[in-house]
């Protein structure tokens, strides 16, 4: 059999993943016309692509960029909290239900972005665990502003306080959108299925072109050896503040996206268990493997709901599931075996470098 070259390797494997996502969407869709989707899967199809994009954007920091970041949540945090700011804000502006999501997704990814590269110039010099300690931090910082954050949107625009709702002083009319540790109380859902579809397939493309680009390369280079990477004149600040700000970016429309879905959200949903959480995703579904990842955030945000059976052990056998997986996936015969399905990246051979 004629050997595949590298590029059309890598076109098969893409083509893979796409096909993946899209007929686990149809799929669904014919089963939901059909009325056969629990009212506990129904609920929870918008948040697995969240958290599908969450870890595939998780993915390019960690597997992808080799940084241990632990306070992802905050830039889902700040895309949750700024995108429904927007949406309940523009509800007389953009009447138009999915037209005023676009607008929150876009201004969630918009200020996650901004919060990325604010915390990225000073924390991206760093390396190892002082990294992972600092984007803890940032995550904790971020969810208690919140929690100490009110504001009210009236004929006059937007009003801020940080002391109590009475504090806004809102006109006649005007209504409280965040109520400090309370959080928004009355969100309007406006998520959908078919967004978060669309969003997967967003951050599956935007994730794949730049690893496959120039840019994905010097970043795959400062991760395999950045002293000789650095040599030949990479610079390890601006790339790996590339991959962070475009994973913080993914995150901020991913956090919106989930915020949509519920009519009350609080600042407590994005502590440090989202963080881990969305990281075992990574870890599971494979380092740098995007595929790998959207599988993983998917089973195992499923995986809860579907133990319920057994309501009194869920976590327990879920725990239980999770050291199986992590058993099974480091068992050299195993992953050989998911290196040919293309689940798992083989082991790189002395001298080679793997994309």
């Amino acid at each position: 059999m004629k050997k595949l070259s590298p590029g059309r390797k890598r076109l098969v494997n893409n083509s893979i993943t796409y096909g993946m996502v899209a007929a686990a969407f149809i799929i669904l869709q014919v089963l939901r016309g059909q009325g056969m989707v629990s009212p506990s899967l129904e609920g929870q199809l918008v948040p697995i692509c969240a958290y599908v994009v969450m870890a595939i954007s998780l993915n390019l920091v960690v597997g992808i960029s080799g940084e241990l970041s632990l306070g992802h949540a905050g830039f889902m945090s700040v895309g949750a909290f700024s995108g429904v700011i927007a949406a309940m804000s523009l509800q007389n502006a953009i009447p138009s239900p999915a037209l005023r999501l676009v607008v929150a997704m876009v201004v969630g990814a918009l200020f996650a972005g901004v919060a990325g590269f604010i915390v990225g110039v000073p924390v991206l010099r760093l390396r190892g665990d002082y990294l992972a300690i600092v984007t803890l931090a940032f995550g904790e910082i971020i969810k208690n502003i919140i929690n100490i954050l009110y504001v009210g949107v009236d004929g006059s625009g937007l009003h801020f306080s940080t002391k109590n709702e009475a504090a806004l002083a809102l006109e006649s009319g005007g209504k409280a959108i965040l109520k400090g540790p309370m959080g928004v109380t009355a969100n309007v859902k406006l998520a959908t299925f078919t967004a978060g579809f669309i969003l997967v397939l967003i951050a599956i493309t935007v994730v794949l072109n730049l690893v496959n680009s120039r840019a994905g390369r010097a970043i795959l280079a400062l991760r395999d050896n950045r002293i000789a990477a650095e040599s030949v004149g990479i610079g390890a600040t601006k790339y790996k503040l590339m991959a962070f700000v475009t994973s913080a970016v993914l995150a901020g429309a991913a956090g919106a996206l989930y915020a949509m879905n519920y009519s009350s959200v609080a600042a407590k949903k994005f502590d440090f268990n989202t963080s881990i959480l969305v990281l075992v995703f990574v870890v599971l579904g494979g380092m740098g493997n995007i595929r790998g990842s959207i599988i993983a955030a998917a089973l195992l945000t499923v995986l809860p709901e579907l133990l319920r059976a057994v309501n009194d052990y869920r976590m327990l056998v879920y725990a239980v599931v999770l050291i199986l997986v992590m058993l099974a996936t480091n068992n050299p015969t195993i992953r050989d075996f998911f290196s040919r399905l293309g689940l798992k990246k083989a082991p790189a051979k002395k001298g080679v470098k793997q994309a």
